[in-house]
């Protein structure tokens, strides 16, 4: 199936790219700074490093999506100024205003194409994918930009009340261009994007005293860190994440084996584990490199298809499922032709 209605154009991923910070924070690091150790985090989350941003230098997350705008652009062989559109998936912005995309596109010679930030916290570069599949069909954008990327590391404590997110965040920021096409194969063949307020104690980050989750003490020692109840957000995750695997396929008349990548948010080992074990999929259609990164939040899904790529095993003509869930609670699909 083409995954196209009638008089819809194609649409491919021309190029993927990604940047990471120098520094390099290992399990061992975290041994020093609060009551952990590596054992204990690769049993519990599969994660033995991560990348930290030199926030305390003034390393933000527009300084990792620069270079990673550019060298996805590379990749896609184009210039910065055919671009149409760029999307900033990211719950890390500098500012409330102006938007980090604008600055973005200011830096890397973009001229005046549009530019606007997209929260949806690590499901936020699948939704940002999936928003700008659907601009392209029906606005004239023919080149746009999908960037995820994302510096919780600044918003965690390093000390052993905060060891429950501490040991999971990295930054990075990783992302691809798209691009319009005559082949009508190419494209979108199915998405879901989901949602549930209900919980969003699960993950949030508070800014006053009213902010705090019902049974959270409010603590003007935690205004602007990451509040998390990771074992509520684990059940969910073991749950849904292969629910909205499954949903998604049966929609789209596709196969779990006609799928050569699931390319998967990079929250836990056991959650990727539980999943590809339910849905029944061989191994080596799932890139697991959490063990690399830790949680990247919005860049975790194109640092994974980065890595595939780097590694020669994206081709055309196959099939990829991009897969988040996060903070919101949120959760979703993106279904691609390439």
């Amino acid at each position: 199936m083409s995954g196209h209605p009638e008089g819809r154009c194609g649409i491919e991923i021309v190029g993927i790219g990604s940047f990471l910070p120098e520094r390099v924070l290992t399990n061992h690091d975290l041994e020093s700074m609060m009551d952990t150790s590596h054992e204990w985090i690769v049993k519990r989350t599969g994660i033995h490093q991560r990348h930290k941003a030199d926030w305390e230098n003034g390393e933000t997350v527009l300084h990792l999506a620069k270079p990673a705008l550019e060298n996805t652009l590379a990749d896609a062989g184009i210039e910065a100024k055919e671009l149409d559109l760029v999307i900033l998936a990211t719950m890390s912005q500098e500012m409330s205003c102006p938007p980090t995309a604008c600055r973005l596109v200011d830096m890397v010679g973009a001229g005046n194409a549009g530019a606007f930030d997209f929260s949806g916290a690590c499901c936020g570069f699948v939704f940002a994918t999936n928003v700008a599949y659907g601009l392209m069909q029906t606005g004239p954008y023919n080149t746009v930009a999908v960037i995820g990327g994302d510096t919780l590391t600044d918003i965690v404590e390093y000390n052993t009340r905060g060891r429950a997110a501490a040991i999971l965040f990295g930054d990075a920021a990783a992302g691809v261009i798209l691009k319009k096409t005559d082949d009508q194969s190419k494209g979108l063949l199915g998405q879901a994007m989901h949602s549930d307020g209900s919980r969003w104690a699960g993950l949030y980050i508070p800014n006053t005293k009213f902010d705090f989750a019902p049974g959270d003490e409010p603590d003007e020692e935690q205004f602007g860190l990451l509040q998390m109840n990771g074992a509520s957000v684990f059940r969910f995750a073991v749950e849904t994440f292969p629910q909205v695997i499954e949903s998604t396929l049966e929609k789209a008349g596709v196969s779990p084996d006609e799928v050569d990548h699931y390319v998967c948010h990079q929250s836990n080992q056991r959650i990727l584990s539980a999943a590809r074990d339910r849905i029944g999929f061989s191994e080596d259609k799932m890139l697991v490199n959490i063990d690399k990164y830790g949680n990247t939040v919005a860049a975790s899904v194109p640092l994974v298809l980065n890595d595939l790529h780097k590694a020669g095993k994206i081709k055309r003509g196959q099939k990829i499922m991009m897969v988040g869930l996060g903070g919101g609670l949120t959760w979703g699909t993106s279904l691609w032709q390439l």
